[in-house]
């Protein structure tokens, strides 16, 4: 997938037959549910130079390095760490190397995690889980422990709410109405993001790259749980399943089982992963609302 595109020119693209635009066959396709901005911005970041001619580069020191930690940690599992210059650093390199598109996924994937969550709060009725959301509306804001705290809320989450459905001995069942207050439909406050020549780093290539950096300023108890979160895609998309009552859509999730635990090693391509599942789910509740919507409102209770 070598081609060179202009995403604005794939609606009159023309196609050829004996070349088909490998691009424009992802760009056309309508299989998967996601936002038409988000496609595009993703499809940028997958065409990009950075993308072809880095990122094989990279990936394989990045996953050296994560087993060179893995080790040193084994050792002194506590060394070295500090949340604080982690996130700091995150978001330096992120404002000064990564491109602008992928640090609108990065920020959106936040504010769409808290709005999924919202989501399952409100739709499980005569439970009261706590809920911190992150909505960050620039990268400065991320050195509030951002991507930490993205990570404790999954599985603070997961506990509060099985808790409480444990001590009422009931599961997760669609309500008698929809609750789809706390979805915005993809309107997040971000605010404009660097567009420099130095800012080149796409998407995929950083991840990969900030993993190890990532392992080496948390705890190894603390990385560990941070990986493991991404097992939690098939718990999250389970709990919307059954408040939709469209388990079909489950197919479109690639990180399983929670229960079977990944190696750290790949853990920058399953987050990757983690950020299109996540993408894909939003945009199933967006388009949930917006049908909503259009029913008369005697009818919305189903």
């Amino acid at each position: 997938m070598s081609q060179k595109i202009n995403i604005a020119d794939f609606e009159s693209m023309q196609h050829d037959p004996r070349d088909p635009n490998p691009w424009l066959a992802l760009y056309l396709d309508q299989s998967t549910p996601i936002d038409e901005k988000v496609k595009q911005a993703w499809l940028r970041e997958s065409s990009s130079w950075s993308r072809q001619f880095v990122l094989p580069v990279v990936r394989p020191f990045a996953r050296g390095t994560i087993i060179l930690l893995q080790l040193v940690k084994t050792v002194i599992p506590n060394a070295f760490t500090s949340s604080w210059l982690l996130h700091r650093l995150l978001a330096w390199a992120l404002h000064t190397f990564v491109r602008t598109d992928a640090n609108y996924l990065i920020l959106r994937h936040f504010h769409m995690g808290s709005e999924i969550l919202d989501f399952i709060a409100r739709n499980v009725p005569d439970t009261h889980v706590p809920l911190k959301p992150l909505k960050p509306t620039n990268l400065q804001q991320l050195r509030d422990h951002v991507f930490l705290q993205h990570d404790l809320n999954l599985f603070n989450f997961v506990i509060n709410l099985n808790r409480e459905l444990r001590s009422q001995q009931r599961e997760i069942t669609r309500p008698p109405t929809l609750d789809t207050r706390g979805i915005s439909e993809g309107r997040f406050s971000i605010e404009d993001l660097p567009n420099r020549w130095h800012n080149f780093v796409d998407l995929q290539t950083a991840i990969e790259l900030f993993t190890p950096v990532y392992q080496l300023f948390l705890t190894d108890n603390d990385f560990w749980r941070a990986t493991n979160s991404l097992q939690l895609d098939e718990t999250i998309a389970i709990y919307v399943a059954r408040i939709l009552e469209q388990p079909h859509n489950l197919v479109l999730l690639n990180n399983k089982h929670p229960l079977v635990p990944e190696s750290t090693l790949r853990a920058g391509h399953r987050l990757v992963l983690h950020g299109l599942a996540s993408e894909m789910l939003y945009e199933l509740l967006v388009r949930t609302k917006q049908a909503q919507a259009a029913q008369p409102q005697s009818h919305q209770l189903r």
